[in-house]
């Protein structure tokens, strides 16, 4: 299984989506949604909680209908070849689907019978995902017992299974403390370079869609507010500045009224002025300071990150949760 790299057609884009859009009775969920994703690449989609990011995998996955758009993934028409969408693709949830009863070997040979491997393949399939996942001292305890971590790279695992060309992974970290959640993203990116996989990543954690994704859409009340590298959405809301710590009230003061301030805190004796950090007009805000004879306890530099890009675009909305059919 983990020996030889799967061949994947980069000229063909993995996924489309032409104004997909699905409604539970007046509400609507999704509103006209296209995707154009290439092969081999780390696609995230980004939303708040309610947004419309499981359904639109739902929809992908055949679990669910749309009820409108036109939709392939991996060649092949969603609604028309669904059982070839469902042999070329692999689907990770938000929690681990893994027996807990099985061994982790037993949960890796069950998914190979499942695919109908031939007996001596199975051993072999399940011998080199348990290596390659870090698993070989656990393959023969019960998956109960495993850690959040564990349990989600044995989840992954099995996924590979039966050589998916697509792998949507619903929010794959949730629950995952830091180091386990790092070792996953070095699986995903692990599987794009060796395998050549595609990734369908919904997140809610900025930063993991930041350090995976070669491209980023963000999903707002059913419609896809912005599409783009994580560079290009930084860029698009800005939102760049430097921040100044004072010691001295009278510095601080002014500073505020010299300087050309974004924002000041009284109490924390900061001011903000907007600035993206390059070295250009860092040096000429150091020189206007001299110039000002203004002492600078502390500077940072902010540039803009997918914190920004989320909130500039979705706003702080409450959370509503996706309605079920």
């Amino acid at each position: 299984m983990g020996a030889k790299p799967m061949t994947t057609d980069h000229a063909r884009p993995a996924v489309t989506a032409t104004a997909m859009r699905k409604a539970y009775g007046e509400h609507v969920v999704l509103d006209g949604i296209d995707l154009d994703i290439p092969a081999g690449s780390v696609f995230a989609l980004l939303g708040p909680n309610g947004a419309g990011k499981t359904t639109v995998v739902q929809i992908l996955s055949t679990l669910i209908r749309a009820d409108g758009g036109v939709l392939r993934v991996a060649g092949h028409d969603v609604v028309r070849e669904s059982d070839a969408v469902r042999a070329a693709i692999g689907v990770t949830g938000q929690f681990s689907a893994v027996d807990g009863f099985l061994t982790g070997e037993e949960n890796l040979l069950l998914m190979a019978d499942l695919h109908h491997l031939p007996r001596r393949e199975r051993k072999r399939c399940a011998a080199d995902l348990l290596e390659r996942f870090d698993l070989v001292d656990a393959a023969h305890k019960p998956a109960a017992t495993y850690s959040g971590g564990m349990r989600r790279r044995l989840d992954l695992a099995m996924t590979l299974v039966g050589r998916p060309r697509v792998i949507f992974l619903d929010e794959p970290t949730t629950g995952l403390d830091p180091r386990s959640r790092r070792t996953m993203w070095e699986v995903i990116r692990g599987l794009v370079a060796d395998e050549g996989v595609t990734i369908f990543l919904t997140t809610q954690y900025l930063e993991e869609a930041d350090r995976l994704a070669d491209r980023i859409a963000v999903l707002h009340r059913g419609k896809l507010v912005a599409q783009g590298t994580p560079e290009q959405l930084k860029r698009q809301v800005g939102g760049g500045h430097i921040t100044l710590r004072f010691t001295d009230p009278r510095g601080h003061d002014r500073a505020a009224r010299t300087l050309d301030v974004m924002a000041r805190d009284d109490d924390a004796l900061t001011v903000q002025i907007p600035g993206q950090g390059d070295v250009r007009s860092l040096r000429a805000l150091l020189d206007r300071l001299d110039h000002a004879s203004l002492d600078v306890d502390e500077l940072r530099v902010h540039t803009p990150d997918l914190d920004d890009v989320f909130f500039a675009l979705t706003g702080n909305p409450v959370a509503e949760q996706e309605p079920t059919r």
